[in-house]
């Protein structure tokens, strides 16, 4: 708390507003961010980035706002995605190291770790996770979030057509390899 004590500087209040705005947005962002990224750890690392950033750099008061909420949302989704090139990029060093070192055939992902989830939710987050970061943020917003194509176009920046050809697109994919049992990569 000292780190963001400094950000705050003299603004009077701020400290506890800024705690209110943590309690206002928090549990939503942090299931949007969940969904995102696939591990509620990653994903609260990913909201506790965002409200660092906030604290950093949002000009005005610690009042919830339209704005704020956007901004919030913006960061989060682009701080996840981040995540997801950065855990994807680890993951095929990793793959491609264990085929150097031992060519025998490894477990495929989702197998002997779904814990107490269900094989359905298993499968499902595996689908989802299959997807390119685009088409998991649209399905996420739409599905999850309950966003309209054109609340999705102003968060993404693309045209709510392509939203629509986006979702319908993954969805189809998402079909495919809930079908198949097997996880297709983009």
């Amino acid at each position: 708390f000292r780190i963001l004590r400094g950000m705050f500087g003299r603004r009077a209040g701020s400290m506890d507003q800024f705690g209110k705005i943590v309690a206002g947005y928090g549990r939503r962002l942090l299931g949007y961010a969940v969904r995102m990224v696939g591990d509620r750890d990653a994903a609260q690392d990913v909201v506790q980035d965002a409200f660092v950033r906030l604290a950093a750099q949002w000009k005005g008061a610690f009042e919830p706002s339209p704005q704020m909420d956007a901004w919030l949302h913006v960061a989060v989704r682009n701080l996840a995605i981040d995540h997801v090139r950065r855990e994807r990029r680890r993951a095929d060093l990793h793959r491609r190291e264990a085929a150097e070192r031992a060519p025998a055939a490894a477990p495929s992902p989702g197998q002997g770790g779904g814990g107490d989830l269900p094989d359905d939710a298993v499968r499902a987050a595996e689908a989802l996770a299959s997807l390119d970061a685009r088409s998991r943020e649209i399905v996420v917003l739409r599905v999850y979030e309950e966003k309209s194509y054109q609340e999705i176009a102003e968060e993404t920046g693309l045209p709510a057509g392509t939203v629509g050809y986006v979702l319908h697109e993954a969805m189809q994919k998402l079909a495919r390899v809930l079908r198949s049992g097997k996880e297709v990569r983009p």
